[in-house]
């Protein structure tokens, strides 16, 4: 049986970075991770679903921009996590990516894919927090109690499937 894992959307039309940022977060992440590229907004609307559930985009792009595209995102996917990364250091322009629900503007170079990183780390692991900040349990408490109920959900599925 495959897991389900996060699906990451990367969209940017500079292809080199792409694969460079794709190889390195599959490194960190391995199979817990889905990465799916794209070089321009209107792909990435297209493929966008209901399971997407973060989106690393960059802010200028051929076609619409970052900001267009974030606004159309969470549109079709309020609970997709968009990450802004650009080269673009213009202080506007991030507040108003945040004012459209980015999750964080990264600005590129030094670092940044460390901080990309942490990133979706951080949302990845945001139901174990709530867990812990929710009933007062303890990290491990709550990666075993997920784990518990992970594994009866799919043993539940199994078994109603070979009916």
């Amino acid at each position: 049986m495959e897991t389900q894992g996060i699906n990451l959307f990367i969209v940017d039309d500079n292809r080199l970075m792409v694969a460079d940022l794709k190889y390195y977060l599959k490194n960190r992440f391995g199979n817990a991770i889905n990465v799916s590229t794209f070089d321009d907004g209107e792909s990435c609307l297209i493929n966008l679903k209901k399971d997407t559930h973060i989106v690393i985009l960059d802010y200028h792009m051929e076609g619409k921009n970052g900001l267009e595209t974030l606004k159309l995102i969470k549109e079709k996917n309020s609970k997709t996590e968009v990450i802004i990364l650009s080269r673009n250091e213009d202080i506007a322009i991030a507040i108003e990516t945040f004012r459209q629900g980015a999750k964080d503007y990264v600005i590129k170079g030094q670092g940044a894919w460390k901080k990309v990183t942490k990133l979706v780390n951080l949302i990845i692991t945001e139901p174990i927090r709530i867990i812990v900040r929710e009933f007062g349990i303890t990290k491990f408490a709550a990666i075993f109690l997920l784990t518990f109920v992970t594994m009866g959900v799919v043993v539940f599925f199994v078994t109603h499937a070979m009916r």
